[in-house]
């Protein structure tokens, strides 16, 4: 699944042309499979039309209540269907003082986003919720955007938390629709559809990506970049992964994603999803510094930023800001 795959031709965008969502699934593995160079030149383009070049958001993830999710899915260390062998326990949703006074943190070290995240399968009404939609206030009030990933929701839920002022819900695909199962059991892949459908209807912004390096062929990764990219309309920040190999996940023993392959779906991203914030997730920290500036030559305009992401470490805070400097890229002012 490298990019040195043999293709017929390269495929080409018109980077003046507005945003598209009806990408077939051959063109977007001739995106994937094209010379590198050609890709980033392409995706490059693209980026300058609709983003300020060279600026880059921070976002800042916390984990607000960790471990004894039911879901099963094979890469997540939080599923209670791995704890014995993980080790990881459950804790119990962080108070909203707590919560808040750790965004603030994330704010002065220069976070414009703060994300919140809760090993739930689905919302359930009641305290904690209520706490959630506190805690969503609380950030908003810090004049920062807010975001939470809490599982499947609501029409209702969905209409609460953007009446709270969430900014956008995370809710990822993971994977194509056709490896999906291999996955992931407890939950569908509609389930995850029609999560976003209720998200979208409350009027909030959508960020959902998924993951590389699970097993799946350049087609799979294709065939989710296809479900995000015809999405009417485009999601408004898309997560890209590569799989952090948890000791006591069923993934553990996957080998280690090719870095250039993450550059490849980061400019693929850009190129089908022109207005997206592409953000480059999980993973980053086993890249070099030449390889993340490579990911933002292609497109990516948005890294979490701290210590940690959820439960997996991430680059050191201070590193991320001394690559900024270094590459010469900006951070991203709050539009909150």
């Amino acid at each position: 699944m490298n990019g040195n795959a043999r293709r017929a031709e390269t495929p080409r965008t018109n980077s003046s042309v507005e945003s598209r969502h009806d990408w077939r699934l051959d063109e977007i593995v001739g995106l994937l499979q094209a010379p590198l160079l050609e890709l980033v030149d392409e995706a490059r383009a693209v980026h300058r039309r609709f983003h300020a070049d060279g600026q880059v958001q921070l976002a800042s993830l916390l984990s607000i209540k960790t471990g004894a999710c039911p879901e099963d899915c094979k890469y997540c260390p939080q599923s209670a269907h791995y704890a014995k062998k993980t080790g990881l326990e459950r804790e119990a949703l962080l108070d909203v003082d707590d919560v808040l006074a750790k965004a603030k943190i994330a704010k002065d070290a220069g976070a414009t986003r703060f994300c919140m995240g809760a090993a739930w399968r689905e919302v359930k009404d009641g305290d904690a919720f209520d706490s959630v939609l506190d805690m969503v206030r609380g950030v908003r009030a810090l004049d920062m955007e807010a975001c939470v990933t809490l599982g499947m929701l609501s029409e209702t839920q969905a209409a609460r938390l953007a009446d709270a002022g969430l900014t956008a819900y995370n809710h990822n695909l993971d994977t194509s629709p056709e490896f999906y199962s291999e996955i992931i059991t407890t939950r569908t892949y509609q389930d995850r559809l029609d999560t976003l459908a209720n998200v979208r209807s409350a009027g909030m912004q959508i960020c959902c990506g998924g993951i590389i390096g699970m097993g799946e062929t350049i087609e799979d990764r294709a065939s989710l970049l296809r479900t995000l990219a015809t999405l009417d309309p485009h999601p408004e920040s898309v997560p890209i992964n590569a799989l952090v190999p948890v000791a006591g996940t069923p993934l553990e023993d996957q080998t280690p994603v090719d870095p250039l392959d993450l550059v490849r779906m980061v400019a693929t991203a850009r190129i089908l999803m022109p207005t997206t914030f592409v953000r480059l997730s999980a993973g980053r920290s086993s890249l070099t510094r030449e390889a993340q500036i490579l990911c933002f030559l292609a497109g990516a305009n948005s890294i979490f930023y701290g210590d940690k992401l959820l439960t997996t470490e991430n680059n050191d805070a201070d590193d991320d800001l001394a690559l900024i400097e270094q590459a010469g890229l900006r951070v991203k002012a709050c539009s909150a």
